[in-house]
């Protein structure tokens, strides 16, 4: 396990303008109460998806609130990786079950990665690679243990999630998403709490529209025809390929439509490059299809003028914890066309800030 190193400073403050006084007092109040506090957040990377990304922006508010917030991610081979995203699939609802060898490889990972734990009041160990941390945990033995489930288990593979359970209820307490993601066989204290984005990121900070068209004319894409857009790893739960089919139906309609999708290769996500790879055969060489990464040198401020540029902004998720892009589109105005699975259905009001689908069509 190693630490992150955090650089970046956020006050507050300035969040005032956007949360209102009234909140931004609560929250005041509620950090006087945590002021001197330690915590640690532990994850899979610090790079790549969604909880990486909250916690470059949550745990500098933290430090500006008082709280001696640390952030942490487990040293691991890359076979734990690959274990990892088996878990997460079946999580969600694929039938794989995890044998033996993979079992002892996932515990010992977490074994030895506990044996380096940091003293620390509060520890919040997020989603399944973090899970049995606890059990092993010698030190610091006073914390108070919270597990943060960022995915959607509602139809979880019974194997995996009977494997799991009984390292989540060492926890004193776990946060979920919806109340419909909590398994009914969960005995142990339940928070729920929906993430959100951080709108002074760079990724979500105002960039006027001359600006966003630029950047996005610098990766040969028209800004005067309509852009489709969609932002997420390549996964299958994500349905790339999906996407390229709804594209082609939309093509016969609109024939200047282009479609442009953005993914990150995380550190934690073996089947990353594969399904880039599938989505890329998929595409056949459309010329008005694009497909590019962090690795292409798309980042944050590039995906804030892709989001600013877009006509619309798809997210056709199959399985979705939250999904921190269809909140980014919508904070800048763009119209949403999603999955209506998970998280998502908390976000868009349907006919009004965009629409819910089950299909291509």
């Amino acid at each position: 396990m190693h630490e992150v190193p955090i650089t970046a400073t956020k006050r507050l403050a300035d969040y005032e303008k956007i949360i209102g006084e009234e909140r931004y007092e609560e929250l005041r109040t509620l950090a006087k109460a945590a002021k001197g506090r330690t915590m640690l957040h532990i994850n899979a990377t610090a790079y790549g998806g969604g909880v990486a990304e909250i916690l470059q922006n949550l745990v500098p508010l933290l430090r500006d609130a008082g709280v001696d917030a640390h952030w942490a991610v487990l040293d691991a081979p890359p076979a734990f990786y690959d274990i990892t995203k088996k878990i997460h699939n079946a999580l969600q609802g694929m039938k794989l079950d995890l044998s033996d060898a993979e079992k002892k490889l996932f515990l010992d990972v977490a074994r030895e990665n506990a044996a380096q734990l940091m003293d620390t009041d509060v520890v919040l160990a997020h989603d399944p690679q973090a899970v049995a941390l606890r059990h092993y945990a010698k030190h610091p033995k006073h914390a108070s243990w919270v597990w943060r489930c960022h995915i959607d288990l509602t139809t979880a593979h019974q194997p995996v999630w009977s494997f799991l359970r009984p390292f989540v209820e060492e926890h004193d307490a776990s946060i979920w998403t919806m109340p419909q993601f909590v398994r009914p066989d969960l005995n142990q204290k339940v928070l729920i709490q929906a993430p959100t984005i951080d709108p002074l990121s760079l990724k979500n900070q105002e960039m006027a529209v001359s600006g966003a068209r630029e950047i996005v004319r610098r990766w040969k894409v028209d800004v005067d025809r309509p852009i489709l857009l969609q932002v997420s790893r390549f996964d299958p739960w994500k349905d790339p390929l999906g996407v390229i089919d709804a594209y082609r139906l939309t093509k016969k309609e609109v024939p200047g439509v282009q479609l442009v999708m953005i993914g990150s290769l995380a550190d934690d996500d073996p089947e990353g490059q594969e399904y880039l790879n599938r989505t890329r055969a998929h595409a056949r060489g459309d010329p008005d299809v694009f497909l590019f990464t962090n690795l292409d040198g798309v980042k944050d401020e590039e995906v804030n003028a892709f989001q600013r540029a877009a006509t619309v902004v798809v997210q056709k998720s199959l399985r979705e914890g939250f999904g921190l892009v269809v909140a980014e589109a919508l904070w800048k105005g763009i119209p949403v066309v999603a999955g209506k699975v998970g998280g998502i259905v908390l976000q868009i009001q349907e006919g009004r800030s965009g629409y819910l689908v089950t299909s291509p069509e």
